[in-house]
């Protein structure tokens, strides 16, 4: 494709105009931006005040000379074979009559007389080139700052709006907006302050870099600052839990024997912990040692309360843990404080009870499980006791377990095991037929009742929670199911697949 002139320039003369190319220097380096973003910006306000004269519909477009600063204003049209626009195409044949080595798709250029700005178009163009410096004001500072999400920087408070802060940061503007900032601390402008720069919106219409003193990686940040080994790698900061303004815990880990971790992070006569502490006005920091396991990590994490016993499920991610009387207040802490940390630190839900507490519920659920062993399996107290000591949970748990784990018990062996396996699945079974009984009564189908990916406890379940026939089961969604059963009876996989069994007889016609 190529670009010819419809005729020689008359009765105008592009003129050189330095002063444009002196109002880019200055206007560049006012904003620290290319020379060439500026030009263009004016090119485009030109190029509006053009098409307002001569109508939008035409293809005009401006270039200012880099070198002069000469503007010159041209409207193009396109060869074309049909002419669906007269404004911007013009036909072939046309066209051949102004150049006769033109070809189709070349596009015909005419220059147009220079524009006197009346007032109305001197604002529009002012409007034009000050949106356009700005949008490429900001698309350098976010070329700049993008890189730089998590990093610790200094700025200057330039002033205050509705309680958020806006900072200057050198290049470019950041905010620190009123939950961001530490509870009970105020600035005034032209206070330096510290933050975390956290995000960079390139869209946003005020400040677009996001900062925050309260996200719990901006302390990680100011120990990696303060403690060399953490800067070097030899001890690594491994999670981080903070409330704001009043107490925060951090644990540390160091593949170096030969070094305290904790001991470095605190420094002598805790030097290095204190930076912090003042520079979050008083926030109290725990500094605990990381450990890969779980109950151990738990109780390094409610420090200082000791702990007497941990008891994990790593199904729900919850942990029991037992202290005595004394330490329970200490273990929880004002308003609940120590506890939510750790279990924000460790990832794990905790329930703190005492060690009488404990003991209770202990004797509680041995006494429920003996009095289900005598019932079910028909034997006597000191049989059933034993039974619940030895840590079978359910009926379930004799009917399914080899032999041989009774032979191991004192007292018992494979005969007496194998009787009360015996036992224990007459129970269930006659168990189960009642519960099929009583779906029957609430009006449970007979295909619901049968569907084999369903005990009777869940069939139950699922008939009180009025899911009465297999085609109401299949419509329910995995989540759906798993909130009627309980986390605890099935997961969301087993009560997809269950799900999509009971849809099979829907595909196979």
């Amino acid at each position: 494709m190529a670009s010819r002139k419809i005729k020689p320039n008359e009765g105008f003369t592009s003129q050189p105009r330095h002063e444009l190319l002196q109002i880019a220097d200055v206007v560049a380096r006012e904003k620290n931006i290319e020379r060439d973003e500026v030009l263009f910006a004016m090119e485009q306000a030109i190029q509006k005040a053009a098409r307002a004269k001569y109508g939008p519909e035409h293809d005009i477009r401006v270039l200012i000379d880099r070198t002069t600063g000469e503007v010159t204003i041209t409207r193009y049209k396109r060869v074309v074979e049909v002419v669906e626009d007269e404004s911007t195409q013009i036909l072939l044949s046309d066209a051949k009559v102004i150049d006769a080595a033109i070809e189709l798709d070349d596009e015909l250029s005419e220059d147009l007389p220079p524009i006197e700005f009346g007032r109305v178009a001197a604002q529009s163009a002012r409007q034009v080139i000050f949106q356009k410096v700005r949008e490429a004001e900001r698309s350098h500072v976010y070329e700049e700052y993008k890189e730089r999400i998590g990093e610790v920087m200094s700025g200057i408070v330039k002033r205050i709006e509705f309680g958020n802060v806006i900072l200057d940061l050198g290049r470019g503007e950041g905010i620190l907006r009123r939950e961001e900032i530490i509870p009970r601390e105020t600035f005034r402008v032209g206070d330096r302050v510290r933050v975390l720069i956290t995000e960079i919106r390139p869209d946003a219409r005020g400040p677009m870099i996001s900062t925050s003193r309260t996200h719990p990686h901006f302390m990680a940040r100011l120990f990696e600052q303060e403690v060399p080994e953490i800067y070097d790698g030899i001890i690594e900061i491994k999670g981080v839990a903070r409330d704001p303004g009043s107490r925060a815990k951090m644990s540390v880990l160091t593949n170096d024997s030969s070094l305290d971790a904790v001991g470095s992070c605190v420094g002598i006569r805790g030097s290095r912990v204190q930076a912090i502490v003042n520079e979050f006005h008083g926030e109290k920091v725990d500094i605990i040692p990381w450990s890969e396991n779980p109950a151990t990590y738990v109780v390094n994490a409610l420090a200082p309360a000791e702990v007497i016993r941990v008891v994990l499920d790593e199904d729900t991610d919850r942990v029991q843990v037992v202290v005595t009387e004394s330490q329970l207040s200490l273990a929880i802490g004002r308003r609940g404080q120590n506890v939510r940390l750790a279990s924000q630190l460790t990832g794990w839900s905790i329930d703190i009870i005492t060690e009488v507490e404990d003991q209770e519920r202990r004797a509680g659920d041995l006494s429920a499980r003996t009095n289900l062993f005598m019932k079910s399996l028909d034997v006597d107290e000191m049989l059933a006791q034993l039974l619940a000591v030895e840590g079978f949970q359910r009926v379930e748990d004799i009917a399914y377990s080899d032999v041989t784990e009774f032979a191991a018990i004192e007292g018992l062996d494979e005969d007496i095991g194998a009787e009360l396996q015996k036992r224990a699945l007459d129970y269930m079974n006659r168990r189960d037929q009642e519960i099929r009984e009583k779906c029957k009564t609430l009006g449970t189908s007979e295909d619901l009742i049968n569907f084999e990916s369903l005990d009777a406890m869940n069939l139950l379940k699922l008939s009180e929670a009025g899911i009465k026939t297999l085609n109401d089961f299949a419509d329910l969604a995995g989540d759906e199911v798993v909130e009627i059963l309980g986390e605890d009876t099935i997961s969301l996989d087993a009560a997809n697949e269950a799900i999509m069994s009971a849809r099979a007889g829907w595909f196979e016609n």
